[in-house]
């Protein structure tokens, strides 16, 4: 059956517009979905749609055809909009539709901040052109621009734009604090934003902007997804991180992160093997072989008492890697910047 093969893609996009009807829309998509047996996440709300679907090559392309034709996107959402990359129906565990307030979770009310007040979105080709005069202003220790990555700390960690300044946050919902905190660090700067597909940019940027302290935003339209199409080697180092269980995807062979315990190359995550933790722990082969599979000694501790203790018990996710993280990092400016050329 075409539809189930297991050869396939994941699909990642997303559409602002108006939505009347979001719980109409939901129960449309995921009948769509089930019926192309796509499984994935798809958020809905009055502001617009975003998702991430796997399945045969057979059933995206079709999810895209109608996606397409749908009257609500029509004039919105194109081919371009979809960013594709190898994988399947079994990169997810189910698949999700939902209602929520926000596309995408900053925990900022779309009423009080419109994703209409974006930055200036650039294409792969000018991002990159940007981003080299970047890195060769900031090796002659002058750039008035700032190289921003808006993910969270482990994804950055496992890839990034050569040059950027990678916020220390574990979730999106943080940036616009971290914004907040650091003011002094974006005064007069030109800031080039970028994310994985280009969505959290549109209400990132939107945050910047109203703060009215940047000289000018910009955005990688499409987001590093579109960039690595065009530039496979160019300027972006490492893997791409995904949120599925494929975890990571890459355009070239470069590692730039290391195993937590010993300190080879290594970038490929696993879950914490402490049964309810939820952080992500790079942990090389050699490493997990000797029984090193959590994410720090709290959660290694933690799950040699699991196991000994009567199943019923749930243990709270508190460990060393979230406790003494500080939830919004203030970045000591002079030398971070100072360090850009050097990547």
């Amino acid at each position: 059956h075409a539809v189930d093969s297991k050869v396939g893609e994941v699909l990642l996009y997303y559409c602002y517009c108006e939505v009347k009807d979001p719980e109409k829309l939901c129960a449309w998509q995921k009948a769509l979905c089930q019926h192309l047996h796509l499984t994935g996440k798809v958020r809905v709300a009055s502001e617009g749609i975003n998702g991430t679907v796997g399945g045969s090559k057979v059933a995206t392309n079709l999810y895209i055809e109608v996606m397409l034709s749908q009257p609500l996107f029509k004039d919105i959402l194109c081919q371009a909009d979809f960013k594709s990359s190898a994988g399947g129906a079994h990169c997810f565990p189910d698949l999700r539709v939902g209602v929520f307030k926000e596309i995408v979770p900053m925990g900022i009310d779309p009423k009080i901040l419109s994703y209409k007040e974006t930055g200036i979105h650039l294409s792969p080709q000018d991002f990159h052109r940007e981003v080299e005069q970047y890195l060769s202003q900031a090796s002659q220790g002058q750039s008035d621009t700032i190289l921003l990555d808006c993910r969270n700390f482990y994804e950055s960690k496992i890839g990034h734009f050569q040059g950027c300044l990678a916020p220390d946050i574990r979730k999106f919902s943080y940036f616009p604090s971290y914004v907040d905190e650091n003011l002094e660090l974006f005064k007069d700067k030109r800031v080039l934003m970028y994310c994985t597909g280009g969505i959290r940019c549109e209400r990132g940027s939107a945050y910047l902007r109203s703060k009215a302290v940047c000289r000018e935003v910009y955005q990688l339209k499409g987001g590093i997804h579109k960039y690595l199409e065009e530039f496979p080697d160019g300027f972006y180092r490492g893997k791409l991180f995904v949120f599925d269980d494929r975890y990571a995807i890459c355009s070239n062979e470069d590692i730039i992160s290391a195993c937590r315990y010993c300190g080879t190359l290594w970038d490929q995550y696993k879950l914490c093997s402490s049964q309810h933790c939820r952080q992500l722990v790079l942990t090389c082969p050699s490493c997990r072989n000797k029984g090193l599979t959590a994410c720090c000694p709290v959660c290694q501790e933690k799950e040699l008492k699991v196991t000994s203790r009567a199943s019923g018990q749930t243990l709270k996710e508190e460990c060393e890697c979230t406790r003494r993280r500080a939830r919004v990092p203030i970045e000591h400016v002079s030398q971070r910047m100072l360090d850009t050329g050097k990547d």
